[in-house]
């Protein structure tokens, strides 16, 4: 997620929504654009974009089967990928797995079509806009597993309505994962952990996995490291991976 407010739309924004129509009610946080793109990026985002880019329908609902072409087996969400480093490895790792990546930098988006295309990745689809709109576009019970690694912490207490972890998203995110899905979050600012912790543990349908100090304090091996971590150690900040699970849907007694 970005530091700066809204923007004007890049191309590649305009593709998330269904006849290119923005939300004029509602502000996207973060930047849009950073320096000016290479002319092979260029390319990309004009070219492969496209190809790649999820809009959302008219009706508001996504179908996973229409997103990929074919329903996969599993489907995991990635909200702000950055450069997009982690995502595309875990497609280059699990090449069964349906992923839907979102971000609203251009330039980050550029980067992971780079990898896309190096890697020919064919699992891996892009949402270039709000990720509040695809949470509310996602089927329920259809994401296996959602990533939200080193989101702006935005620290400033008038800013705190922009952070990305709330009780609106949290509510959002458990319609649409399965029972016994997984969130992983990580964070390097101490002051949003503690926000995201007090949501989390208050939420009943979330429970943190953690039961001794290294659950939080390590990366687990199957969690790939991002360029961000990298640069986070070494100014000296110390990041912490938080895995909760998505608790299991009580059936309504007939």
């Amino acid at each position: 997620m970005g530091k700066a407010g809204p923007t004007g739309r890049s191309a590649a924004g305009l593709l998330s929504v269904a006849g290119g129509q923005p939300d004029r009610h509602r502000q996207v946080y973060g930047r849009r654009r950073g320096r000016a793109l290479r002319p092979a990026q260029r390319a990309r985002i004009n070219g492969l974009l496209p190809r790649l880019a999820i809009i959302i329908p008219a009706s508001g609902r996504l179908d996973i089967g229409t997103v990929f072409g074919i329903t996969p087996p599993l489907v995991w969400l990635e909200i702000g990928f950055g450069g997009g480093e982690h995502l595309a490895q875990l497609a280059e790792q699990h090449p069964q797995t349906g992923f839907i990546g979102c971000e609203v930098f251009e330039n980050g988006i550029a980067k992971l079509l780079g990898q896309v295309e190096r890697h020919r990745l064919d699992n891996i689809r892009i949402f270039t806009d709000d990720a509040r709109l695809m949470i509310t576009a996602l089927p329920a019970a259809s994401i296996d597993r959602v990533f939200i690694l080193f989101p702006d912490p935005w620290p400033k207490r008038r800013q705190h309505k922009r952070r990305i972890v709330s009780r609106a998203t949290l509510d959002g995110l458990a319609e649409a994962m399965t029972d016994g899905a997984e969130l992983r979050i990580a964070t390097d600012d101490g002051d949003y952990l503690c926000w995201i912790l007090e949501r989390i543990t208050i939420h009943p349908a979330f429970e943190w996995l953690a039961r001794r100090p290294g659950d939080w304090r390590e990366r687990p091996p199957d969690w790939p490291p991002t360029r961000y971590e990298q640069k986070a150690r070494a100014a000296g900040r110390i990041p912490t991976f938080l895995r909760v699970r998505r608790r299991r849907r009580i059936s309504p007694v007939t």
